[in-house]
């Protein structure tokens, strides 16, 4: 199958899915505990009769069975060294399904019926907050993609994804792999966002852009829950939206887990849905071949609406979108981030240490940029490494968007591969290296550039050449399947003491640009004025007149309040929405100043953000009317302060300086480390920290926690709360949500055993037994496994023990709780901690 092929079968009608697999089989005896697909494999004719139900209910596309069958799934069983016999099988089973259903229905003969080889996440958590390496997950994922596509598969499907990372890896290891077409679907809560923190608008913008085929939402909730996510899909998405949602939600129902949507509830939601603009559908956990084919009757005489809206101009972050309007408010892109005439910030990058680069970052956001621009270039440091580290640290620190400044073609391409979201080349010009090399990178890694007007002959000499230079670069990367809404032209400002009609050309190319070709533009500020006194009115005027005729954004410092406050008036008098409560918002928040040099050029006379190593959120935090002496000390500590940015490079020096000048253990736990954590959980329930935040800043609480614990014993911040036991159930091997929460919960001082994941009944009752504990905590992700959580119940009140049981995980409810006789259910890892602090009374 090719994207002509798909897209083609997109057109011609609702695209029918399958419904669940780990569900169905496990009522065809499969137990919990083991390897799904060599379970299906030593029992193939439960797969191939529940398949052939599926092509006989209407599927189109059959999923196979391979949704674990990677290496780092298959090394939990022993089996990494059948991975391609297991693939190949696999695929083989789903072929032989079809098969024998067209044999049973002769109509079906001349129907094509494609299986798609099933990915998904492995378990492991990237770096920076897991071990795994980037590029060892795009290298398990070829693996995978190379077998299932000698075995014949026809499209592939990457789904349940939690990480809009991993979907990168898997999408970039299709690309890198094979022809064929990828579908990807992630989880969303019921907030709207994944696990990491994804909304759905960033989702969309980040994988269309990558070349997936179709985007959409499985797993996690019934139809009617998913109906926000498929709108904000469908107001962004250029390609077909995939919905495969459960049968409603789990309930207790003589003792087994059921959903609770029938076939024809759940076929009648699921056609809201494509109403909605979903048009390729399907069903997870809990549905069977009932509900597809109650589904395929709901649906079977409508016709897809597939007139999407035009690709938005859109960058991001993991968790952030931010568009790009030809009419909407300037931008800024932050330009303090690059090392050229700052010393502090060279001696520190040759140091291998970002505690500027962060702080810059930092500020600039607080000061209002919408993106960053990033450029690493010195000598003395590997410039390509130092890079990645800033991209890695940055993608952490900040929620802002980054521009990829760089003259080497190696380090753009490093660093695009590598950023978790959708960045900005800086910039692509008719320089031969540039102009063959970066075009076709920025179409792989689904990035937007700046389109710079120069050639190997330098500047242009003059504004007719200049637009032949834009024409020819959006020529070509119109040829290699990029789109306007990819590009931004750079209206190369040159300096007004040696060209009178500098101010003239450019604004003549930002007016061109946008009315004429409908491109965003951009520019650098600082070359307009040079050589002149004064230079912060030319520059702000001239920034003035560009917005005027249709400047989009500016590489700029935004804390140079002349030139920002500027832009802003500029918008409120261009009668931009919302820009008169931007204008009011900007200049009552911050007094004026005005200095002398080269605003918006990072001049000598402007202070770096970096001078001010203590900027950043807790500082940014501290200082608020009606806060005694004692709290603003807290937030002024800059152990604090590692707490709430998740500064594992750097707690314990800070740790260690604490206790030489004299402050006690228990004081920096109970004053500095335990207000840290509180304020972080405050940060993640308000959405403004996401889980990699958490993640971070609990693992650098852990570090300064291990640290200390030998100088606390026998005091009071040695007194444990209470002896937790925590797992994931028996047949569930995700940890993820486990793990975060038992370190959370050691953090706050709890004795916490974890005893891992798939764990059996009766481990965890003999575990809570020996160490007379008073919680167990269970885990479980899969619908399949929830019953599991009940025999733990069910076992601790027969054993008599005086232990509470907390469940929770991403299938569970408080409902599901309250059926099976739990005392307490926590959505997160912070909620875990609350409810049992509140069990516990203390």
């Amino acid at each position: 199958m090719n994207h002509k092929e798909f897209l083609e079968l997109c057109k011609s009608k609702v695209v029918l899915l399958d419904g669940a697999t780990g569900s169905n089989l496990q009522k065809a005896g499969m137990p919990t505990g083991v390897c799904p697909e060599d379970w299906i494999l030593k029992n193939p004719e439960a797969l191939i009769n529940l398949q052939k139900e599926y092509v006989l209910a209407g599927t189109d596309i059959l999923y196979a069975p391979t949704f674990t069958a990677n290496r780092i799934k298959l090394e939990e069983y022993g089996l990494e060294d059948k991975i391609k016999e297991m693939n190949a099988e696999l695929i083989s089973l789903s072929r032989k399904a079809i098969q024998l259903a067209k044999e049973e229905r002769p109509e079906l003969k001349e129907k094509n019926i494609y299986v798609a080889g099933d990915l998904t996440m492995t378990g492991e958590q990237l770096y920076p907050i897991g071990k795994l390496m980037f590029e060892e997950l795009v290298d398990v994922y070829k693996e995978q993609i190379r077998y299932l596509v000698a075995a014949g598969a026809d499209l592939l499907v990457v789904e349940t994804m939690m990480s809009l990372q991993e979907c990168r890896a898997a999408l970039i290891a299709a690309k890198e792999t094979c022809d064929l077409p990828v579908m990807v679907t992630m989880t969303f809560n019921e907030d709207g966002r994944t696990m990491f923190g994804t909304d759905a608008r960033t989702a969309v913008t980040v994988l269309q852009s990558l070349g997936a085929v179709a985007v959409g939402v499985n797993c996690s909730t019934g139809p009617d829950q998913m109906r926000d996510v498929v709108i904000t899909m469908r107001r962004y998405t250029s390609v077909p939206i995939i919905v495969k949602p459960n049968a409603g939600l789990p309930v207790l129902v003589d003792g087994e887990t059921v959903f609770n949507l029938g076939p024809q509830e759940f076929g009648l939601q699921v056609k809201g849905l494509v109403t909605d603009g979903a048009t390729i559908v399907g069903g997870c956990c809990g549905t069977t071949p009932e509900h597809i084919a109650e589904l395929a009757a709901q649906v079977k005489d409508i016709t897809p609406n597939l007139a999407y809206n035009p690709k938005v101009r859109a960058l991001s972050t993991e968790r952030k979108t931010v568009e790009i309007d030809l009419d909407g408010k300037f931008l800024i892109v932050g330009e303090r981030i690059n090392p050229t005439g700052k010393k502090d910030l060279q001696a520190e990058l040759k140091e291998g240490k970002l505690d500027l680069v962060t702080a810059m970052a930092e500020e600039q956001e607080e000061n209002g940029a919408s993106i960053l621009d990033v450029n690493m270039g010195m000598n003395g440091i590997d410039e390509k490494e130092t890079m990645l580290s800033v991209v890695y640290e940055l993608s952490q620190v900040v929620n802002l968007p980054l521009c990829i400044d760089s003259s080497h073609v190696s380090v753009i391409e490093a660093a695009l591969r590598i950023y978790p979201g959708r960045a900005l080349i800086n910039s692509i010009s008719l320089e031969k290296e540039k102009f063959e090399k970066l075009i076709p990178i920025a179409k792989k890694y689904g990035a937007m550039f700046i389109l710079l007007p120069l050639s190997d002959k330098g500047l242009p000499k003059d504004i007719d050449e200049k637009k032949q230079i834009i024409h020819t670069i959006t020529e070509a990367a119109y040829a290699q399947g990029l789109t306007k809404e990819d590009i931004i032209v750079d209206g190369l400002v040159n300096t007004i003491g040696a060209n009178k009609r500098a101010a003239i050309e450019t604004l003549e190319t930002i007016r061109y640009c946008k009315e004429e070709l409908e491109l965003a533009t951009i520019v650098g500020l600082s070359n307009i004025s040079f050589g002149l006194p004064e230079r912060q009115f030319v520059n702000s005027t001239f920034l003035a007149l560009a917005i005027h005729e249709g400047l989009t954004m500016a590489i700029a410092n935004p804390s140079q309040d002349l030139l920002v406050n500027t832009a802003f008036a500029t918008d409120l008098l261009c009668n931009k929405e919302e820009a008169d409560l931007r204008y009011i918002n900007r200049v009552t928040s911050r007094p004026m100043t005005i200095t002398s040099g080269a605003v918006g050029g990072g001049s000598k006379n402007t202070k770096s953000s970096g001078d001010n190593k203590e900027t950043g959120i807790a500082s940014n935090a501290a200082g608020t009317q009606g806060e005694n002496n004692d709290e603003q000390e807290v937030k002024d500590s800059i152990i604090y302060t590692d707490v709430i940015k998740g500064n594992r490079k750097s707690i314990l020096d800070h740790v260690k300086q604490a206790l030489s000048s004299g402050e006690q253990a228990a004081a920096i736990v109970d004053t500095m480390l335990i207000p840290a954590i509180n304020e972080v959980g405050n940060l993640f329930d308000k959405q403004i920290y996401f889980l990699p935040q958490l993640i971070g800043s609990a693992e650098t609480m852990k570090m300064a926690i291990d640290y200390l614990e030998p100088m606390l014993q026998g005091g009071d911040s040695d007194k444990k709360l209470g002896t937790i036991i925590i797992a994931t159930v028996e047949g569930d091997i995700h940890d993820i949500g486990k793990n975060l929460v038992s370190l959370m919960l050691k953090n706050y001082g709890f004795d916490v055993i974890d005893l891992g994941k798939d764990v059996s009944c009766d481990k965890i009752i003999e575990t809570a037994k020996e160490h007379n504990a008073d919680i167990i905590a269970l885990s479980a992700l899969m619908t399949t496994t929830m019953l599991e959580m009940k025999k733990v119940v069910d076992a601790n009140k027969a054993a008599g023990l005086q232990a509470k049981v907390v469940i929770g995980g991403a299938v569970i409810t408080q409902s599901y709780a309250d059926e099976i006789g739990a005392d307490g259910y926590s959505t997160d890892a912070q909620d875990a901690v609350r409810v049992v602090k509140r069990l516990l009374a203390v």
